[in-house]
């Protein structure tokens, strides 16, 4: 009687198997070529959806093969388990966020066993649990010691209702309203904790290090927006600066990329929150001034960077010199202006910066040209900003020299005058890691008024989440108002203190978590240095896109840091890395329970296997693009792997006749088959890895049902066939491999190696083209040189009609593949 394919109870006897034989962990005396092979580890949501399966199901095929390739792979998982949606849980459903999340680990967890991968359980990590926070601490207080952790005024997003500080998560909608009540969202200053990012910022503009797709090293230089050129002083006329403590109000200051315009400055703009807008305001305008500063402190730093943005901003009344001309020069403020970058000071030069132009249009100001293509050219009337180079214009000593040459001689001159020097600027500020929230991990700091800042000893890490916290939907972090934890002894006076409230940032611990999987339990610092020597950097990251500018940033210059704190000896944390696409529903459209597009991994699990669900995840095309879902595309995954079931376990057809010429080439395809898919496996195509297989399948079927391949060579086939979709089908092929009478794992057993002599085709197809055009294909030898290809080609009555007699100049061949033969 038929045996049919039950995807269901093999994979769970095999999953069972694994654990029970420990299959998976990592030995860390193996002998073996290290490979650290890591994908981005998921946030505690409860389930894993399509995205989890396509993050992590495809990627452990890679590491998988690689293990087979002879490598003693570490692929370890943990959960990212701190953040805003387990403290919004508390909120809305009375529960702790510590339950909630270590409920949804225990979901997860049943269902990444469910995939099939091969993780090394061990070493799992969860970064709410002490043991994993508490080296975020101790790695905050090595900053603070070396001066990479401070704290300092910086504005956050405030709701005057709710009468809180929001994350960026709890700012709703293009009119920024506060998520909870409504209220439309301010910018409000706290003191808050940052890291000095930027004392890295040109090592971290250095890719020489890093196998890393070009779009994310772009996307990273644009990030840290590295600029060259000036910064310069205007006077300010001083009568009607108002006396506001701790800034200076003699001069306003400016970087500019373009020194070579400075005589074309008719006006000076600086950001609405600058600390001198309140100080030069003039008294009639001071009203106007402050609702405007208002206004812009609601908006996103995209709105007002909008290229396309109406160019707003009003006048302060003040004036400032322009150092070399002597020049007055009116003072706005606009919120084009960013204090975040620069100086948040703008020189006004509309003549040659769009946004200037449109400025000036607005308000009536000079449009001064300094810079012309060519002196011939410098009349020219302006319907837009010039922002060429050329020569300089009405610019004093400086007439008549290229502008190129300029900017650096205006720089020096306003060095050697004592009014600016030459400079460089990025647009990458600190990272502030202060959230006003509780489920994150504490700041290790308390305050005390006769001590300031003092650091937590490290005896005493780690500062412990109060269990006992009291969640209300005020959006302010429970610490603030938990007296056991705010309050604190100062450890350098003994006086009474209170302990920071704030928390870190989550990306904090994704930082640096692939150090702490490799001791997750080392209880004398955040890592093993001897483990950290024989296992990083990371060989192989994979993870989306997304997280070029942040996550991929931080973890960066987190090595960098703590190579400089003396943890590591290098200073980038993966070598290669490879991003995934999306998958998308099956209305191709981006999956969102609103769309009711969403699919669940799980219903195709109890349906058509584990397998299947891996198999079609690989298969939907290319892995750095994604693409839709389809009910017809996972049918047919599992269609070929009840294929594949039939052709191993259904025994042979009885009195065969051996066909040697039928078993070359069998081999031979299993051969080239090998060839494919190792190729693929090495470069992520997992999509025509699959397909290769399934052909593979397809052509063994043929010769089996045929009656005249031998049994020795078909079974050397079918081995070849498991060895080959082990990776992608784990559970399949270890039932299958056991059903042939191997007593171990197919997992423990070697990549099968292709011969090229039995891979090379007895015969190709060659394209014959001639002036471009194809005219013939020839079924000819592989291998073939230029001019036996060209001698066939000309025999070709197809090719003889083509060229009419007319003498071929010259030939363009591709060995096996093309022959184009130039007659024009």
């Amino acid at each position: 009687m038929r045996e049919h394919y039950n995807p269901q109870a093999i994979e769970l006897k095999w999953q069972q198997r694994w654990e029970d034989e420990d299959l998976y962990r990592t030995r860390d005396d193996d002998p073996r070529p290290k490979f650290y092979f890591l994908t981005m580890y998921p946030y505690p949501s409860g389930d894993l959806h399509t995205g989890h399966w396509y993050a992590f199901a495809v990627p452990d095929a890679k590491a998988r093969y690689l293990r087979m390739r002879g490598n003693n792979v570490l692929f370890p998982i943990g959960f990212d388990a701190f953040g805003l949606p387990a403290e919004n849980a508390a909120i809305r459903n009375g529960i702790h966020p510590y339950r909630w999340t270590m409920a949804n680990i225990d979901s997860m967890r049943k269902q990444f066993r469910q995939m099939g991968a091969m993780f090394d359980w061990s070493r799992e990590v969860v970064t709410c649990l002490p043991e994993y926070y508490r080296w975020n601490q101790w790695l905050f207080l090595q900053f603070f010691k070396k001066g990479l952790a401070y704290r300092q005024q910086a504005p956050v997003d405030w709701c005057p209702t709710c009468n809180t500080t929001l994350a960026r998560e709890q700012v709703w909608g293009e009119d920024r309203l506060c998520e909870r009540c409504g209220t439309p969202v301010t910018k409000r200053d706290l003191a808050q904790w940052f890291l000095r990012i930027t004392n890295y910022a040109d090592e971290l503009l250095d890719f020489n290090a890093l196998d890393w797709p070009e779009r994310v090293t772009m996307m990273q230089r644009n990030w840290i927006g590295r600029s060259e050129g000036a910064e310069l002083a205007f006077d300010l006329e001083l009568p009607n600066v108002r006396d506001v403590p701790n800034v200076e109000p003699k001069r306003v200051e400016v970087f500019t990329t373009r020194p070579d315009t400075v005589f074309g400055v008719t006006f000076m703009v600086l950001a609405p929150e600058h600390a001198l807008v309140e100080r030069i305001t003039v008294p009639e305008l001071r009203t106007d001034v402050e609702a405007y500063v208002e206004q812009a402190r609601r908006q996103t730093e995209i709105d007002r960077l909008a290229a396309d943005g109406e160019k707003t901003g009003i006048f302060t009344g003040a004036y400032c010199r322009n150092p070399f001309n002597d020049e007055r020069v009116p003072i706005f403020i606009a919120d084009y202006v960013l204090l975040s970058y620069g100086t948040g000071a703008v020189m006004g030069v509309p003549a040659h910066d769009q946004r200037d132009f449109l400025f000036a249009q607005r308000h009536g100001l000079p449009i001064k040209r300094v810079i012309a293509e060519t002196v011939n050219t410098a009349a020219d009337e302006l319907t837009q900003a010039y922002l060429g180079s050329g020569v300089m214009l009405s610019s004093g000593r400086f007439d008549g020299i290229a502008s190129e040459d300029g900017r650096a001689a205006v720089a020096a001159y306003a060095q050697e005058q004592g009014f600016g020097r030459p400079a460089i600027t990025y647009r990458l500020r600190d990272w502030l890691i202060s959230r006003q929230r509780y489920w994150g991990t504490p700041i290790p700091i308390i305050y005390c008024e006769r001590c300031g800042i003092v650091p937590v000893p490290e005896s005493e890490l780690p500062v412990l989440l109060p269990e006992d916290a009291e969640f209300l939907p005020t959006g302010e972090s429970p610490l603030k108002y938990h007296e056991g934890f705010r309050r604190a002894v100062c450890t350098i006076c003994g006086g009474e203190a209170e302990r920071e409230t704030d928390t870190m940032d989550t990306f904090v611990d994704s930082s640096w978590y692939q150090y702490r999987y490799l001791s997750p339990h080392y209880d004398t610092g955040p890592l093993d240095p001897h483990l950290a020597a024989q296992w990083t950097p990371v060989d192989q990251y994979t993870g989306g896109i997304e997280h070029a500018t942040m996550h991929l940033l931080y973890t960066r210059f987190f090595t960098k840091a703590m190579r400089d704190v003396g943890l590591l000896d290098f200073g980038e944390p993966m070598i290669k890395l490879f991003n995934q696409g999306i998958i998308l529903g099956p209305d191709s459209q981006k999956m969102s329970k609103s769309r009711g597009n969403v699919v669940n991994p799980d219903d195709y699990v109890q349906t058509v296997g584990a397998d299947a669900v891996r198999i079609y995840r690989m298969f939907i095309g290319p892995w750095d693009q994604g693409g839709p879902w389809s009910l017809e595309g996972i049918e047919g995954a599992s269609r070929w792997l009840g294929r594949v079931w039939t052709l191993v376990v259904e025994p042979p057809p009885e009195n065969l006749e051996d066909d040697a010429t039928l078993g070359r080439s069998v081999r031979r395809r299993v051969h080239q088959t090998i060839q494919r898919v190792t190729n693929d496996l090495e470069g992520f195509r997992f999509n025509t890895m699959v397909a290769a297989l399934m052909e593979l399948t397809t052509e063994l079927g043929r010769a089996k049902t045929s009656r005249r391949l031998a049994p020795p060579v078909l079974r050397e086939a079918l081995e070849r066939l498991i060895l080959l979709m082990a990776p992608s089908a784990p559970h399949l092929s270890e039932e299958l491999w056991s059903r042939l009478g191997h007593r171990s794992s197919v997992h423990l057993e070697s990549w099968p190696v292709y011969d090229a002599e039995l891979a090379r085709a007895d015969e190709i197809t060659l394209v014959v083209q001639v002036d471009g055009k194809v005219r013939d294909r020839l079924v000819v030898p592989p291998g073939l040189s230029q001019d036996e290809a060209a001698r066939l080609a000309l025999e070709s009555p197809r090719i003889a009609s083509a060229l009419a007699g007319r003498a071929v100049q010259r030939m363009i061949y591709r060995t096996d593949r093309l022959l184009n033969l130039v007659v024009a």
